[in-house]
């Protein structure tokens, strides 16, 4: 069974361990400026947000990278960028509609969210659980259903 990111902001404190696993699992460096997950920052509310990939079942990059360089790995689901082949581009990061994909200009490649191979190294950071890796059938998607329920609802009283 595939498994997803789960990820709820409202328990996400800021604290941005996220961000440093992610950086140190994948370019062996502490700095959040080369992680592949991101923690957006609401100033006026406080609140905090994780954002990374989500592995679209359609994928847009997939399907625009002219040299076939973003693959589906069978194990994961992660759609993966495959280092070699890519050509820096850039037709993925205009692709992608949530701006989860990044040039790296270390590389003069692309990098996104690959799951980190099945152990997401941002969810066993994560403090407050704001970030799991859970059964793809168990993310959000009921519990955006539910609040858009919610919202239509609102909107029919109004």
């Amino acid at each position: 069974m595939l498994k997803a990111l789960q990820i709820e902001p409202e328990k996400c404190t800021g604290c941005v361990q996220c961000e440093l696993a992610c950086s140190y699992h994948h370019e062996g460096v502490f700095n959040p400026s080369r992680s592949r997950i991101k923690v957006f920052t609401f100033h006026h509310l406080g609140r905090f947000a994780p954002y990374t990939c989500t592995q679209c079942t359609d994928a847009w990059c997939l399907h625009t990278c002219p040299v076939e360089a973003i693959v589906i790995d069978e194990t994961t689901g992660a759609k993966e960028v495959i280092g070699d082949v890519c050509v820096g581009c850039k037709v993925c990061t205009i692709a992608c509609p949530f701006g989860t994909i990044n040039y790296n200009v270390d590389t003069g490649k692309v990098d996104k969210c690959d799951l980190c191979g099945g152990e997401p190294a941002c969810a066993a950071a994560c403090p407050t659980g704001a970030i799991t890796y859970v059964d793809a059938e168990h993310t959000g998607l009921s519990r955006m259903q539910t609040h858009a329920a919610r919202s239509i609802a609102n909107l029919q009283e109004e």
